[in-house]
């Protein structure tokens, strides 16, 4: 069993790996000009992730069988919407998935 001792000791690790993680790169590129590819990576990589996290949160639907995919196509059209109208992450995210919870519970 691990007492209260060893518990804080883990987390005080783990917060100090996390902080030189974010850390890291400001030291790295303090003295020069950011390499163009990390540039490139952090104009593309978060669309990209994006991307694959809408994938894989839909390669389970199943058209052939109730509801047919539809609260996760209403949740979908939903979200882009939303964020078309709004351009705003966080309520395109919340409402998605809210709506997406109600649907299920109320179609599915």
């Amino acid at each position: 069993m691990i007492n209260d001792t060893q518990t804080i000791a883990i987390i005080a690790v783990m917060a100090l790996v996390t902080f030189a993680l974010r850390v890291l790169p400001f030291l790295i590129f303090s003295d020069r000009k950011t390499p163009p590819y990390i540039v490139f990576l952090g104009q593309y990589l978060p669309s990209a992730i994006m991307g694959m996290l809408v994938i894989y949160c839909l390669k389970g639907v199943t058209f052939v069988a109730a509801p047919h995919g539809i609260p996760e196509a209403i949740a979908v059209l939903l979200v882009i919407i939303l964020h078309v109208w709004k351009r705003n992450t966080l309520l395109s995210i919340i409402s998605g998935t809210a709506s997406y919870m109600l649907l299920l519970r109320f179609i599915g």
